[in-house]
This record gives structure tokens, C-alpha cells and sequence, in this order.
């Protein structure tokens, strides 16, 4: 059958050429575990569409949504149609993928007209087997608005998952895709999220991510901006604790007037790692490219090791192009003066963390709503700032690391 032969080409790609080299130039600050750990043990289970939940919250009419089984073959071939072969240094991740892959998800946003709302998602993935392959195919017509939020959980049972997801997410032209990414992690687990995302000509994706550290995790984002007036903002939030983190954007300006905003803020302790990898390309013909790269690391306590790699290749001499990256600790001064208020210095460091936290969201994710790029945070950021993950997570990370000073 079709489906077994493609899943059999997966993994003679991966006899063939191997997994992640160590010598490799992405990889080398923090390792990936051995391939075996990606395609776990037990024999393929019959796909569930369960696994996602999709919620349209406004403009339901304008959105289309497909379960597809990567076991079926007539399934896996629409699936997997029009994805781009797997290349570069993260192929292995994307061969592996596909070797393992079960199910996957493509939803389709049509525009609803030039005065409608955005379009409101929110995808939800739950993983039921401790070694998973999800797949997410996401395309916005040109000119539609869509606000997405993405999470992910794990049945009850589940104490420590490997997971290898992909994302491939095409923005049309003059589109607005704003994506929120929330990732459910523990200590124990191993956990690769990489996306691909094609951007058009005139088109604006804003992604904000958030996350805390495990064992293993690779945050990789390998961004085309393909027309012109093309423009992608990224923040990433790291929280990573005591455990690790690998955040790898890379962005490539193929066209003129093209613009694109990076900032990642890592906050680490004890002996951990967090590496903030920020790559951007710009091509000959991109003429008044726009690149801004901002990297922040903030030891805690401890001695945590924090690469912050902010990277520039140029090709073209009509540019504006900064970058810059900073670490250390907390100010004092704000410490000073929250604890003469009358806070706890705990409570002054997790306010402290909280507002810097907010403040790098906010700037990537602008109130598409109101009129022109305004100063506010989009409605999407705030009703999720409205919750409780975000202090959750802070007073977490602060938590593990009071304990770790007393062990």
C-alpha cells in the first residue's frame, strides 16, 4: 500500500543519511536525543481523530477543517500533498516525522470580508501514546484575518511524552495570521516543535510562544517571506528552569520592503541550558529589507548556561539591519524598590518577570482590531493574559529553583 511504502522511504531516509550529526552547526549547543527515542517501540495503533480539538469561535463559516489518518492512503495522500521534501540540517526531525506519523490536521481560512471580524481558532492537541507525531497543515487565504491559539495536553496517564510536531502554515497575499503558542511541558519529557511558514506578498504572521523547559526541547521556525511588504514578529518566552531549551528562528527575506521583528527573553537557573538562535537571511534582491534581532538571557540563580547566537547574513546593500543580544541578572534597582513597597522578594521577582514577560508579548502580537498597528496587545494575548498560565508557570519556574538552592 501507498501509505506503507511512504512511511518505508521515511526511514530508509533516515538509514541513509543518518540522524543529527553532533558536528552539526545547529544542534552542537544542545544535542537531540538518539533517533530510537523519536520513533519509539510499540507497533502503530489505529489513528484517532481525537487527538484534535478545533474551536471556531467567530467566523466559523469561513473555516474548513479535515481529520485525515496518515494510515489510510487516500488520507495520508492529501495529507502530506503539496509539503515540501524535508531538507537542511533538521530534515532528520522531518523524516522522522514522517515515519511515525499517524494523523494529522488541515484546516483552510477563507476571508470573510474586508470589514468582518478576524476569524477566532483555537487548536487543541491531546496526546494519547508516550511517543506521538502530530502534523498540522494550516493555510489563510489571501487577505483573511484569523486570530489562532494553539495548546497542547496529555491524558491523564501520560507522567513523560516524546513528541515530534509539525506545522506547515502559508500565509496568503495580504493575509494577517496572529498565533499564540502555549506548550504543555514536564521535566521528563522530549518534545520537538518545528514549523514551516511561507508568507506572502503584502501578508503579516505574528507569533508569540511560550514555554518552560524539559529534558529535551527544540523550538525551531524556519520562516519565508516570499512578496513584498512581507512581515513576520516573533517573540519566544523561555522559560526554562532547571532544564533546557533549544529556540531556533530562521527567517529568509526572498523579496523587497520585506520586515521582520525576532526577540526572544530566556530566564534560566541552576545548570540548565537555553539557547536563543536567531538566523536571518536576506536575499539579493531583497531591497529595503527591515531585520530587528533582540536576544535576552536572565540567570536567575545558579550557573545556567545561556547561548544567545543573533545572526545576520546580507546580501544586498540597501538595508536596515540591528541586532544585539543581552544577558545577566535581574536589576536590582527594581528589586530595591519593589521590596521597599512592601513585597516579598519573591513576589518582587515574579511581578518583575511577569511584566517583562508581558512586554515582549505584547509587542508581537499588536491589536489587529482597532485601527492601524496600535501600542494595545491583540484581544487573543489578552483574554489568554486574562488567565492564570502565565503566573503559574513564573512562580513554577521560582519555586524549582528555591528548592534546588535548599537540596
Amino acid at each position: 500500500m501507498s501509505e506503507i511504502l511512504d512511511i518505508t522511504q521515511a526511514q530508509a531516509q533516515l538509514q541513509t543519511h543518518g540522524w543529527i550529526a553532533r558536528k552539526s552547526e545547529a544542534f552542537h549547543h544542545l544535542p537531540p536525543p538518539a533517533l530510537e527515542t523519536w520513533l519509539g517501540t510499540e507497533p502503530a495503533a489505529v489513528a484517532s481523530t481525537q487527538d484534535w480539538q478545533v474551536t471556531v469561535q467567530d467566523g466559523a463559516a469561513s473555516v474548513q477543517v479535515q481529520h485525515l489518518s496518515a494510515l489510510h492512503a487516500a488520507e495520508r495522500a492529501t495529507l502530506f500533498a503539496d509539503l515540501p521534501a524535508p531538507q537542511g540540517e533538521a530534515a532528520p526531525f522531518a523524516w522522522a516525522h514522517r515515519a511515525l506519523c499517524r494523523k494529522g490536521l488541515r484546516i483552510q481560512v477563507a476571508a470573510n470580508g474586508a470589514n468582518a471580524a478576524p476569524v477566532r481558532l483555537h487548536i487543541h492537541h491531546t496526546a494519547h501514546t508516550a511517543v506521538d507525531a502530530p502534523l498540522v497543515v494550516l493555510d489563510v487565504a489571501p487577505g483573511a484575518r484569523c486570530l489562532l491559539l494553539h495548546t497542547h495536553s496529555r491524558s491523564g496517564d501520560l507522567q513523560q511524552i516524546t513528541q515530534n510536531l509539525h506545522m506547515h502554515i502559508r500565509v496568503g497575499e495580504g493575509a494577517v495570521l496572529q498565533h499564540l503558542r502555549i506548550a504543555d511541558v514536564r521535566t521528563a519529557d522530549h518534545l520537538a516543535h518545528t514549523q514551516n511558514v511561507d508568507v506572502q506578498g503584502h501578508a503579516h504572521y505574528h507569533q508569540a510562544l511560550c514555554t518552560s523547559g524539559c529534558a529535551y526541547q527544540l523550538q525551531r521556525s524556519d520562516i519565508d517571506l516570499h512578496g513584498p511588504g512581507a512581515c513576520v514578529r516573533h517573540a519566544g518566552l523561555l522559560l526554562t528552569g532547571t532544564h533546557n531549551v533549544d529556540h531556533q528562528i530562521y527567517t529568509r527575506h526572498n523579496a523587497p520592503d520585506t520586515d521582520s521583528h525576532v526577540q526572544m527573553l530566556a530566564l534560566a537557573s541552576g545548570k540548565s541550558r537555553s539557547v536563543a538562535n536567531a538566523f536571518t537571511y536576506i536575499a539579493p534582491g531583497a531591497r529595503d529589507a527591515n531585520v530587528h534581532q533582540r536576544l535576552w538571557g536572565i540567570a536567575l540563580d545558579g550557573q545556567p548556561r545561556l547561548i544567545l547566537r543573533p545572526h545576520l547574513e546580507i546580501l544586498h546593500d540597501q538595508v536596515a539591519a540591528v541586532h544585539g543580544a543581552t544577558w545577566g541578572a535581574l536589576p536590582e534597582d527594581a528589586l530595591f524598590y519593589a521590596q521597599q513597597r512592601g513585597l516579598a522578594p519573591d513576589t518582587a521577582r515574579s511581578l518583575i518577570i511577569e511584566g517583562k514577560a508581558r512586554a515582549l508579548l505584547e509587542r508581537a502580537l499588536p491589536n489587529i482590531e482597532s485601527d492601524g498597528d496600535g501600542e494595545a496587545s491583540s484581544s487573543l494575548l489578552s483574554a489568554w493574559l486574562e488567565g492564570d498560565w502565565l503566573p503559574q508557570a513564573i512562580n513554577a519556574h521560582l519555586a524549582a529553583t528555591t528548592l534546588q538552592e535548599s537540596a
